[in-house]
């Protein structure tokens, strides 16, 4: 009977009751048994040749839509049978969010979960970056179900408190384009521009449109690791520590920038926001840096929590480069821990500058010894400009450019960054070229009024 209700070579998660399978084809639901897939459903939204995995809000919802069946009354005598027919692409996304759901929800340990889903000989397709050359670092599934464990350790993933519509909101290019990487300690955003406007597609947000949402969320430090496009005082006269660690797009940064950048989110008061070009790989590399050693991440656990909660991020030789920090992040962290754990026996306060050679950071005439001339010069190198279009500048268009929907013909109906009880209607100039299927949009102005006057609220 058994047999006749579940496909062979399926994998039993919950016994008599939950099942997985990979297959060549769709299957019906029948009296004894509900089957589903979400192959269409939660689809990657890939730069290059990236293809997941899958992000936070995916999972949140493929984890809602599983307990909903699982604890429904009509499917409580059947079993129930996720399955995946697609490419192998579709097949690493499926495994790793039935795997992650069995940490997270069946209280499995990566390994245990990982061995069910290779019990039947099963391979998948390892994933990888969001660069369009040849793939330098595969990151496997075992990697992103240990990376969903330590979060769950350390507090980062809660479903409970997971606000799924506020990330996908955010997370959109027009809405600010930032995600928290770890809860109420760092948040990854795209590099506010001079003034709002729309440039080669991709809406640009000025910093001011941060500002409610930073101060709302206790995030008081910002620092920029691409070349200057706007003024820093515009963060720091409003009360924000402002930060810059230039180093190059697509490369890895020295010894000397990951020690300032370590040592300036320790000191921080608040959550620190990071960002570069696009706010994915200098910014996820040295958030990855800060993992590894105040929470012993391995560096493919790291690279697969920060793509789980921005999709495209750590590029190229970054990944081989966060590889290669690990030990020695590892070690550094210890003493940090050490020496922390010291002090607090020895009944005194914890010190707020661990490391020497730090006071020469620029937070625009707030430190009193400000970086020097020379070395201030090599910080903004235009060395990423002079080519044109940087890796940034590309990833930046293509994930404005999937989101298609950003404005609507007549107007599209956008929540403010600057308020959470306020919208604006932002008005098209004019369409351009419409049988090319694009269209130029100006900013006359803003139309602001309260939520409560839209007619679909």
């Amino acid at each position: 009977m058994t047999a006749d209700v579940v496909p062979s070579k399926s994998t039993e998660f919950i016994k008599d009751q939950l099942y997985f399978a990979i297959l060549q084809q769709k299957i019906k639901s029948t009296a004894e048994r509900h089957c589903f897939c979400i192959d269409e459903e939660l689809a990657y939204e890939n730069f290059y040749a990236d293809f997941g995995p899958l992000n936070l809000a995916m999972f949140y919802r493929f984890c809602c839509k599983l307990t909903k069946k699982l604890k429904s009354i009509t499917l409580s005598r059947k079993k129930i049978i996720f399955y995946t027919c697609g490419d192998q692409k579709k097949q690493a996304n499926a495994a790793y969010l039935i795997g992650s759901y069995a940490v997270m929800h069946l209280h499995m340990t990566p390994e245990e979960a990982y061995s069910l889903l290779v019990s039947r000989n099963s391979t998948y397709l390892p994933f990888r970056d969001a660069s369009f050359g040849t793939c330098m670092y595969n990151l496997n599934i075992l990697d992103c179900l240990r990376a969903v464990h330590k979060a769950l350790q350390f507090g980062w993933l809660d479903f409970s408190n997971f606000d799924v519509e506020e990330y996908e909101h955010y997370e959109r290019a027009e809405n600010g384009d930032f995600n928290w990487i770890i809860p109420g300690k760092f948040l990854a955003f795209s590099g506010p521009h001079p003034k709002s406007k729309i440039e080669n597609g991709y809406p640009l947000h000025a910093p001011e449109a941060y500002f409610p949402y930073f101060r709302k969320h206790n995030i008081t430090t910002i620092i920029r690791l691409n070349k200057k496009m706007y003024d820093a005082r515009r963060f720091t006269d409003s009360g924000f520590e402002h930060h810059d660690l230039f180093f190059v797009d697509g490369s890895a940064p020295n010894d000397n920038i990951v020690r300032k950048f370590l040592n300036i989110c320790e000191n921080a008061e608040g959550a620190t926001a990071v960002h570069c070009k696009a706010g994915l790989g200098r910014t996820g590399t040295l958030i990855g840096c800060y993992m590894m050693k105040h929470y012993r991440l391995t560096a493919a656990e790291a690279i697969a929590w920060i793509r789980i909660c921005r999709p495209g991020s750590v590029i190229g030789p970054q990944q081989n480069f966060i590889e290669d920090k690990q030990s020695s992040l590892w070690a550094e962290g210890d003493l940090f821990r050490e020496k922390m754990r010291s002090e607090r026996e020895n009944g005194k306060m914890a010190v707020t500058r661990i490391l020497s050679g730090v006071d020469d950071i620029t937070i625009n005439g707030s430190n009193k010894n400000r970086t020097p001339k020379k070395e201030e010069l090599e910080l903004y190198n235009d060395e990423e400009e002079r080519n044109g279009l940087t890796q940034g500048d590309k990833l930046r268009a293509l994930k404005s450019k999937r989101q298609k929907n950003c404005f609507p013909k007549g107007g599209t109906i956008l929540q403010l960054l600057s308020s959470t009880k306020t919208v604006a209607q932002i008005l098209p100039f004019c369409y351009l070229n419409k049988g090319k299927s694009y269209e130029i949009y100006h900013f006359l102005f803003y139309k602001v009024f309260k939520r409560s006057d839209l007619c679909c609220k």
